[in-house]
């Protein structure tokens, strides 16, 4: 069982522990190591244990799955699967959720759970291999997985060819994954309503976006909505990207636009920071300024490093600052980065480039 990828289910209902139990037993490549029907629990099984992916409910007694999550991915990150009633799309409870580090959100129904979970199986065990491939950074060490080849951004977007001229009209392009929305926050709270045109890709389930790009405009000074096809990219303006859509930057002339696109998964997403990127090193090239921010596994390392290739200035958010170091160092380590800042420095590093 070497090989397997271990789960430790969290969960106050004995029944449910036991569907899940069994049904991801059953599946080749999982192996569950340990059942919890608290947080408190599930910490003291830990201490002999450690788990490659969590299985997480939110209600449950002596403290709720959404701190858990929270204290946990500051401590020890994790890769977690949030399975409530509670996280249906957008909702805030599922925010709540992928704020504080999910990497996917299962809706199970208030009854019928036993049903619904054997009928669900195959998206169970998906949702686990799926966060099981992703790298986490541990203290002293960083884990990985054997992982199958996946797709490049060369099955959404060509590969850049060369450089803009500089011009004076500059763009942002920001990519993010687990820990990411509330990373998005600090940064965006902090641009004034003439900063350059923002693009975003943070890795969001479809029906969620929507949601988040409400609760950001709500708090910051700039205009902050989910892209539609064809949004130009104005000052003052961040456009995120649609779940399950590649958002791809645009030009015409002198103006900047996005387009949505439902091609092939890239890094294993859609959205892919991959695809933004290259798409930014494409049309913007020296007039881009390129954010790599908190997030498993490497989508949008290889798209830094060709918008840095293209004259792009390129920044990645610092370690410390990190909910999971995971997308900012493969980005340093394959080159792209020109400078790398703790979040909070970020928007000022952003606004210094685009006066540059």
């Amino acid at each position: 069982m070497g090989t397997s990828i271990r789960v430790l289910i969290i969960d106050d209902s004995a029944l449910v522990r036991g569907v899940m139990r069994e049904l991801l037993d059953s599946e080749p490549g999982i192996e569950v190591v340990g059942v919890a029907n608290d947080p408190f629990a599930a910490v003291e099984r830990m201490r002999s244990v450690t788990p490659d992916v969590l299985v997480l409910d939110v209600e449950m007694p002596k403290m709720d799955g959404i701190t858990f999550l929270k204290k946990l991915m500051r401590q020890h990150p994790i890769p977690t699967v949030v399975c409530s009633t509670l996280v249906g799309a957008g909702t805030e409870t599922a925010m709540l959720a992928l704020e504080a580090g999910a990497v996917e959100l299962i809706l199970k129904p208030a009854v019928g759970t036993k049903q619904f979970l054997e009928e669900s199986r195959i998206r169970l065990c998906d949702a686990v291999k799926a966060a099981g491939l992703v790298k986490v950074k541990w203290p002293g060490t960083e884990r990985r997985l054997k992982v199958e080849p996946k797709r490049s951004a060369d099955a959404v977007v060509p590969a850049p060819t060369k450089a803009m001229v500089r011009t004076t009209q500059r763009i942002v392009a920001i990519g993010a994954s687990t820990g990411g929305t509330e990373a998005l926050r600090v940064l965006l709270s902090d641009l004034p309503i003439d900063c350059p045109g923002v693009v975003i890709v943070q890795h969001m389930p479809e029906g969620f976006t929507a949601t988040f790009s409400r609760r950001l405009n709500e708090t910051v000074a700039i205009d902050v909505k989910e892209a539609e096809d064809g949004d130009p990219v104005l000052p003052g303006r961040a456009l995120i990207a649609r779940g399950d859509h590649h958002l791809l930057l645009e030009r015409s002339g002198a103006r900047y636009f996005v387009q949505l696109n439902r091609g092939p998964l890239v890094s294993r997403h859609r959205p892919s920071v991959d695809v933004l990127f290259r798409s930014a090193a494409s049309s913007a090239g020296k007039n881009a300024i390129g954010v790599i921010l908190t997030g498993m596994g490497d989508d949008g390392a290889q798209g830094m490093f060709e918008m840095h290739q293209a004259g792009a200035h390129t920044i990645a958010q610092d370690q410390d600052s990190c909910v999971v170091y995971g997308m900012p160092a493969e980005a340093v380590k394959r080159g792209g980065v020109a400078q790398v800042a703790a979040l909070q420095s970020i928007p000022e590093a952003i606004l210094c480039s685009a006066r540059a």
